[in-house]
């Protein structure tokens, strides 16, 4: 393998046209050695949360074995290929999102109360949380990633006001808090998250950009001699990895450009209608996804939280068969067809977290793949819909950063202990979160 004498910079990155930058994954060639360029790798962690809306059939999504043979549910069955890669844990439980005489919101407080174990003040116009697990993390990895943290989702925030029985809609809208009176707002738009990525703010101003972009067949289209000249100086591998990396940046933005296309074409109502979202939800989370692998493979970030739907949402699947809302079918009143309906759409979820665990498990980093430095949290912070029930949620944890491959139930601990032993295995200094009574500390080696 040819690398040169001198290592390149972790950041380098390629210039073109009108200050158009486009960062690049880790190479060989940005450490002296391909040994120390796969311990760079090692040394790298990053903390996913994907979450889903409005709680499960919990009987088909809890296995009914522990240990590691358990018998893969109905819901998770999407996941089988990854079964080593994650673990399923039973009994963590989320006290502070139950009424505690505020009434009726189930849906605003357990949106807000999954990564902060807050429970939140009721009002429409107030609002008071605390910081989310996810931005404790992207606090200390912020200092050197361009970008602290991703906030990306699948739906439309819902308009300043209340969505809930009282509360703020700012609860239901993100799982991403900074601090008690500032939430993260989620993306939806994949050109706003790819020009977030791939764009240069700092030489053109924002509408120049877009203006640019537009006319332009691809953003790859300003660097392509910078490239040519950058890969003459690599290795064969670095070359592989290069072209890999830029094949797949500009492969998701002609998706954008065809979806932007596709929207320009279709008569509009007499509303706004966001630019570059595919019509086909399946579609529409894989182009979201595939971004954030991006965003992962060329280090700009290492914290992403990822909604597949807002909390208490009615959007309905068509691609599972059900016409159905999913909030008003999620207040199933134990009717067993509505229960099996419902038990589609949360299928169809997770077949969209495995596609998730598919990209990062197959895109390569040194001689390891994204998945193995990622830790994840996936599930809902909901149980059983249909009681609003806040305990022995349905999650996994899961990565290449601690044990999977089992189903362990805890003694109703709650959901923060959980999120401060995930700080721990990520290296992040946290002593307290929101309602903790302690942490989990055997993560890695796996929870009896």
């Amino acid at each position: 393998m040819l690398i040169p004498r001198k290592a390149l910079p972790r950041r380098t990155v390629l210039r073109g046209l009108m200050g158009t930058v486009v960062a690049l994954p880790l190479l060989n060639a940005m450490s002296p050695s391909a040994k120390a360029a796969d311990a760079a790798a090692a040394a790298r962690k990053r903390f996913q949360v994907i979450y889903t809306p409005n709680g499960y059939i919990m009987q088909n999504f809890r296995p009914a074995e522990l240990g590691a043979n358990y018998t893969i549910s109905p819901i998770l069955k999407p996941m089988e290929p990854f079964r080593a890669n994650f673990a399923v844990l039973s009994g963590f439980d989320h006290v502070q999102a139950e009424a505690l005489g505020d009434g009726a919101g189930d849906h605003a407080r357990c949106c807000g109360t999954f990564l902060t174990g807050v429970h939140v003040h009721k009002s429409e116009s107030v609002i008071s949380n605390g910081i989310s697990a996810d931005q404790v993390a992207a606090r200390e990895f912020g200092k050197i990633t361009q970008l602290p943290s991703l906030e990306v989702g699948l739906e439309q925030p819902s308009l300043v006001g209340g969505c809930d029985s009282g509360y703020s809609c700012a609860y239901t809208n993100t799982m991403s808090w900074t601090g008690p009176t500032t939430p993260l707002p989620v993306t939806i738009n994949p050109r706003d998250i790819f020009e977030r990525l791939f764009g240069d703010g700092d030489s053109v101003d924002a509408k120049t950009r877009l203006a640019v972009l537009r006319r332009q067949a691809s953003l790859l289209d300003f660097v392509a001699e910078d490239a040519k000249r950058f890969s003459g100086n690599l290795g064969a591998d670095d070359k592989k990895k290069i072209d890999e990396y830029l094949t797949a940046v500009r492969e998701i933005e002609q998706r954008i450009q065809r979806a932007e296309s596709h929207g320009a074409e279709a008569a509009l109502p007499e509303m706004a209608r966001p630019s570059a979202i595919p019509a086909s939800y399946s579609e529409y989370a894989r182009m979201m996804i595939d971004l954030q692998v991006l965003a992962y493979q060329a280090d700009m970030t290492r914290v992403i939280t990822f909604m597949v739907g807002r909390e208490g949402s009615p959007h309905s699947y068509p691609e599972t068969g059900v016409a159905d809302g999913h909030h008003p079918l999620s207040h199933h009143g134990n009717d067993p067809d509505k229960m099996e309906r419902l038990t589609r759409i949360n299928t169809y979820h997770w077949e969209q977290i495995a596609y998730w665990f598919k990209r990062m498990s197959e895109t390569k980093e040194g001689d390891k793949s994204l998945l193995d430095s990622t830790l994840v949290l996936a599930g809902a912070s909901l149980a059983d819909p249909n009681r609003h029930d806040h305990r022995d949620l349905g999650i996994i944890a899961g990565g290449g950063l601690i044990k999977g491959g089992y189903h362990a139930k805890a003694d109703n601990v709650p959901m923060t202990n959980l999120l401060l032993g995930m700080m721990d295995v990520l290296g992040v200094s946290q002593d307290k979160l929101g309602d903790s009574t302690g942490r989990v500390t055997n993560l890695a080696a796996g929870i009896a």
